[in-house]
């Protein structure tokens, strides 16, 4: 395993573990429920608006390690962002998970959402990744 590697599988876990993400949100604005039937995944995003910026995001429920990891890195990449900055986010790292063509300035806007770019290597995993994302942007759509 390159260093890179290294790095990115230390993020995950240190997402996975991590729970300061994972809590309630006093009076959100709204919130969204997601679930992978196909290993279990469960979580809820809340969410509070100032305006059109995400002022605070939080999940709960419960997953494998990718899933719960993915929510983490994936709420501290969208708080304080737009509603327009966070679908094209999501946008990118959907395309990057895909492994649809994304270019290296996409990839640098993911943070550290780029270290689960190797998950796209992992067929069974990818649903797991993409699990918070699409809650995301049905949360934003609605």
């Amino acid at each position: 395993m390159d260093d890179l590697e290294s790095i990115y599988t230390d993020i995950i876990m240190e997402h996975s573990i991590e729970t300061y993400n994972k809590h309630s949100l006093e009076n959100p604005d709204s919130k969204e429920h997601g679930h992978n039937p196909s290993c279990g995944d469960d979580i809820t995003l809340e969410i509070k608006m100032d305006g059109d910026v995400i002022e605070d995001l939080s999940f709960t429920g419960h997953g494998c390690a990718i899933s719960q990891a993915s929510t983490s890195i994936m709420i501290d990449l969208l708080k304080g962002k737009t509603k327009q900055e966070a679908l094209e986010l999501i946008e990118i790292f959907l395309k990057m998970i895909k492994r649809e063509e994304v270019s290296e300035e996409e990839l640098e806007r993911l943070e550290e959402a780029r270290a689960l770019q190797n998950i796209s290597n992992m067929p069974a995993r990818v649903k797991c990744a993409e699990l918070a994302w699409y809650t995301m942007q049905s949360l934003i759509n609605k």
